[in-house]
């Protein structure tokens, strides 16, 4: 079965819905579809100029995500125009939400995160990150505000020959963490993450855990709705 659409938001339903050629009639026009969700993706990366990563979490979705649906609609944009049909604006999975997804917004649930768990090739602040998930070496635990550390050892995880990722989230899930950060979460650790109601933000490599722990605490890291894949 088809993996089920995620909703995307968007911050006001379409006033027009119906655009065609000058002169021609209806009846002699082909049509060509635009969701209302891919409408919301051209405004706001073509009409408030916004970054993926911004449009992204105004429409409360992934960039892999927001970049499909802005490239699905300028593709049906470009049909339109280039081939003369008449454009009707419909469908699509999505909800408004007038004051949707302004920067503090996002940073409020960011606020509410007390214990974050980033992986890490040491137990210090200054490791680097270890892109692994259920194979890294160990996560430095950070409790906001007061940012309090504590190191879990996941070198059991490293030795295992399947099922490494599951593992790690059942520790983190009995560690009490809120948010993982790392680099690459597979399908199966996401899923078990997030059924342990823990969030994910991933693609996260290069950096100290120190920086990732800073850039977690500024509302740069976007939670994640899937995983690497």
């Amino acid at each position: 079965m088809p993996r089920p659409r995620h909703c995307r938001y968007v911050s006001a339903a379409p006033s027009v819905t119906y655009f065609k050629p000058r002169g021609i009639p209806l009846r002699e026009l082909q049509e060509a579809c635009l969701c209302v969700d891919e409408l919301e993706a051209l405004r706001l990366a073509d009409a408030e100029g916004l970054t993926a990563q911004e449009a992204a979490r105004h429409m409360r979705v992934s960039r892999h995500t927001f970049g499909r649906t802005l490239a699905s609609a300028r593709r049906t944009v470009a049909l339109a125009l280039t081939q003369g049909m008449a454009l009707r604006i419909e469908g699509g999975t999505y909800a408004v939400v007038a004051d949707a997804p302004r920067e503090q917004d996002s940073n409020k649930e960011h606020d509410t995160m007390q214990k974050i768990a980033i992986s890490s090739e040491g137990p210090t602040l200054d490791d680097m990150v270890d892109p692994r998930f259920g194979r890294a070496g160990g996560f430095v635990v950070v409790t906001l505000p007061e940012k309090s550390v504590e190191y879990i050892d996941n070198g059991a995880s490293q030795t295992m020959s399947m099922g490494a990722g599951i593992e790690t989230a059942e520790r983190m899930s009995r560690a009490g963490v809120d948010v993982v950060i790392s680099g690459y979460v597979g399908p199966k650790a996401f899923e078990a993450l997030k059924a342990a109601g823990i969030k994910v933000c991933q693609d996260v490599e290069g950096v100290s855990v120190r920086e990732a722990a800073e850039r977690f605490e500024r509302g740069e890291l976007p939670f994640a709705e899937a995983s690497n894949k």
